[in-house]
């Protein structure tokens, strides 16, 4: 990956920011996506946030670079803090787990007021970052999972005045693990990444079988639920 040519799942993050307008892309890594962003005119200038001096610096060498020093800042701070004195219609949070994002988010919420579109890509426990959008008033307008390199990635990207995805015929929990949207579209990586969840929850349940506290009953009454629940979702 450079910023030439992004990966699978900073492409599809790619697609999904605001065209036109300001990108924020926090924990930026070298500042590829704001320089692919703005350097294929899909936005009109970018922050590249990062926490550490060591990739901001590595963040401006890349900027530099591309002779984009007027159109692509990268700005040192915590999460959304880069964000002071600034206004950004889209915030990109990519590769981070699912809890640290929503940490960033709600830790941000007051650099949020003039953001339009937030796009994030967990790399474990989205459910973590539906239920952050929910409970703040952001609503899924998209979400989808994509195969790289082995692996499976989700991507959500949600707007305060989107249509609120979640179904009152399905148990919310089950909605916020496996996605509202996703459970209707079902693209194939999907069904690839919850057929290997189904497998992964059977061998701890087998596990836990062996196990003499009382406490492993419990555990595999919850692991019976979401096995069902991937199995209503796959059927």
């Amino acid at each position: 990956m450079n910023e030439q040519h992004l990966s699978t799942r900073l492409e599809k993050v790619a697609e999904w920011v605001l065209p036109g307008g300001t990108v924020a892309d926090i924990g930026s890594d070298h500042a590829y996506l704001p320089v692919y962003l703005v350097g294929n005119h899909l936005c009109e200038y970018a922050i590249a946030g990062e926490l550490n001096e060591g990739p901001l610096q590595s963040a401006r060498a890349k900027i530099r670079e591309n002779h984009l020093q007027d159109r692509v800042e990268a700005r040192l701070g915590n999460g959304l803090q880069v964000l002071e004195n600034r206004t950004a219609d889209t915030v990109v949070i990519a590769g981070m787990g699912g809890p640290l994002i929503a940490e960033i988010l709600e830790d941000g919420k007051a650099f949020l007021d003039d953001v339009h579109r937030l796009v994030l890509q967990p790399n474990i426990a989205s459910d973590h970052v539906r239920l952050w959008l929910r409970q703040n008033d952001w609503h899924l307008m998209k979400e989808t999972v994509i195969a790289e390199d082995g692996r499976l990635y989700e991507v959500l990207a949600a707007e305060r005045g989107a249509e609120d995805p979640y179904m009152e015929d399905e148990p919310l929990e089950k909605q916020l693990w496996i996605g509202p949207l996703l459970m209707r579209t079902k693209p194939a990586a999907f069904i690839q990444k919850w057929k290997k969840e189904y497998d992964q929850l059977e061998r701890i349940r087998r596990q836990l079988e062996q196990a003499r506290v009382p406490e492993a009953s419990e555990r595999q009454e919850e692991l019976l639920q979401k096995q069902n629940w991937i199995k209503e979702v796959l059927s």
